[in-house]
């Protein structure tokens, strides 16, 4: 089995190396990087099986559309990027599934990328398919499958990644006018911006392309904040603490 990838930033780059370490045939296409097995033309997909388009969602579409020339009907094609719904409105010669890792960090670029990313993550995957290629590559990398429909997996990710993010950012230039404040800061305040830092490319891609489910995202943040001042609140915290340490 041969595997592509294209685009060799924090995500493309560890699916590279962690795939390349574990002895898999695997080349990759990059304007950025050079190396062994690294190429910047897309003829080098013609004979893959599965290819991982890992490029920043402005450009996505543009890919996904070139690529239609070089490789066969029977070629398995994904996509990471944290949207779905606006990668499935158009169907390709090749099997495309679109997908999502929900791994990374606040960092970005090949030199960031690092074998392990994915390790123990969750994988969304628009809709299961006959293909297990796929299934058994993201196993293999250490994360466990999700299968979903780009409708409920927009919505979900507006409220456990996007609508986070614009929070952490909100919240750091509330306080960063204050002095004191910024010499008083520690952990809490280090940890609860840290999305703060998302890479500026992909932040702006995720505000401008979902920004109807963060909207409501952050709605429903406005009621639990009511619901919390208006509740008992040692109760309504207590249940919290419960139902996160059984998620993490």
């Amino acid at each position: 089995m041969k595997i592509g990838v294209i685009g060799l930033g924090l995500i493309g780059g560890s699916i590279f190396k962690e795939l390349k370490s574990k002895s898999y045939d695997i080349v990759a296409v990059s304007n950025s990087q050079n190396g062994e097995n690294i190429f910047k033309t897309y003829e080098v997909l013609k004979d893959c099986d599965l290819v991982f388009v890992c490029s920043p969602m402005n450009k996505t579409l543009k890919i996904l559309d070139e690529i239609e020339q070089y490789l066969s009907e029977n070629t398995l094609v994904t996509d990471v990027c944290s949207l779905k719904e606006f990668v499935t409105a158009k169907k390709y010669k090749y099997n495309f599934i679109p997908s999502h890792p929900m791994a990374g960090t606040e960092k970005k670029g090949f030199e960031n990328s690092f074998i392990g990313l994915f390790k123990d993550a969750k994988w969304a995957v628009i809709s299961e398919p006959e293909n297990n290629i796929l299934i058994d590559i993201i196993k293999v990398l250490g994360a466990e499958p999700i299968f979903t429909d780009a409708k409920h997996h927009d919505e979900a990710v507006a409220l456990i990644s996007h609508m986070p993010m614009v929070i952490a950012q909100a919240l750091f230039l509330a306080a960063k006018d204050n002095p004191l404040a910024m010499q008083l800061a520690s952990s809490g305040f280090r940890d609860m911006t840290r999305l703060a830092m998302s890479n500026p490319e992909m932040a702006s891609d995720m505000v401008s392309m979902n920004s109807k489910n963060i909207e409501q995202a952050i709605l429903k943040l406005y009621k639990s904040v009511g619901d919390l001042t208006r509740g008992n609140y040692p109760e309504i915290i207590e249940q919290i603490r419960t139902e996160r340490s059984k998620m993490f």
